[in-house]
């Protein structure tokens, strides 16, 4: 969260002096601290979103909603669509709209840009889960984005921190965390590359490593893997206190995955939407891009525990 800064006094007060003449009256939201959204434009949001998503959805077009995501999940569904609408140019026959209801909202209140605000809601998809979808706005002008939207069990849905107006509280990298959100992005590529004890062992950790130990050791076919960071713009990590001192934070990183095979052995590729994203030939190798997006909890002391981790494809580039 940026710090409120002082103000030079003769600017200030033309500014002060222009409004007042205008009959306007405006709250610098680069300097005040202020929620992030009222609850009905939070709202508004999440309807918006859900209808873009719809017809993205249904159409498999991914210009129908492009405005209405970015970030993470935005790469994520966007190379989905892409894929499926090479494969399905007519659309999804399978279409079933997303439906949201019970929606709650939790706002933060900060200084400065962007903005951003947590929903969720009960879906009717994924059983009981709640449907977790962050929005991001770079500037005023700008529409409510999806930028992260995963699925978590109702249990794992921290109380959150609430300032003296009710407001939730950001974390921020001045916080006494066991990670700050701003390292967690680094911190899990270095796990799965090298690991350590950053985070606690389950599927998300300590399964994924074990996964890919076996994985390179297929005959006739060599697995590499590279990880990534991911921490600039949409894909900033964000996150948000909660009520036992800790913070939930969602984050993204980047993986790759390169397949060599030996001569005289051919990489198999049936899956019909990796298909669609490979460009070149796969000859000896395929690289395959995916972009991930985490909701972890991270306490002030200790490690931090997976609650969700949702990969996605992106691209695939055959030599």
């Amino acid at each position: 969260m940026k710090s409120t800064r002082g103000r030079r006094v003769l600017p200030a007060v033309l500014a002060a002096l222009s409004l007042a003449l205008s009959g306007c009256v405006v709250v610098h939201g680069e300097r005040e601290v202020l929620p992030a959204a009222t609850p009905k434009e939070a709202a508004g949001a999440l309807r918006t979103f859900t209808d873009a998503y719809n017809a993205a959805d249904e159409a498999y077009d991914r210009s129908l909603d492009e405005d209405r995501v970015t970030g993470a999940f935005g790469a994520i569904d966007g190379a989905r669509l892409k894929a499926r609408h090479a494969n399905h140019p007519d659309g999804n026959a399978a279409h079933e709209p997303l439906k949201l209801s019970d929606a709650r909202y939790t706002i933060p209140a900060k200084a400065g840009w962007p903005r951003w605000f947590l929903a969720d809601a009960r879906g009717n998809k994924g059983g009981d889960a709640r449907w977790m979808l962050v929005f991001v706005k770079e500037h005023a002008k700008e529409p409510w984005q999806a930028a992260y939207l995963t699925l978590l069990d109702p249990d794992d849905v921290p109380d959150f921190r609430k300032d003296e107006d009710g407001h939730a509280v950001p974390a921020t990298a001045g916080d006494q965390l066991a990670l700050p959100p701003s390292k967690l992005s680094e911190a899990y590529a270095d796990y799965l590359g090298e690991g350590g004890d950053a985070f606690a062992q389950g599927p998300h950790t300590s399964v994924v490593r074990e996964q890919r130990e076996r994985n390179e050791k297929r005959p006739g076919l060599v697995r590499q893997f590279k990880d990534e960071a991911l921490t600039k713009g949409d894909y900033a990590p964000l996150g948000l206190r909660t009520a036992d001192g800790g913070a939930l934070v969602f984050f993204a990183t980047r993986h790759f995955e390169r397949l060599t095979a030996a001569p005289g052995t051919e990489i198999p590729v049936q899956n019909e939407d990796v298909r669609a994203l490979i460009t070149g030939e796969v000859g000896q190798t395929l690289t395959m891009e995916y972009v991930s997006q985490q909701a972890v909890r991270v306490p002030r002391k200790g490690q931090a525990v997976f609650l969700s981790r949702v990969p996605g494809l992106t691209a695939a580039r055959g030599e």
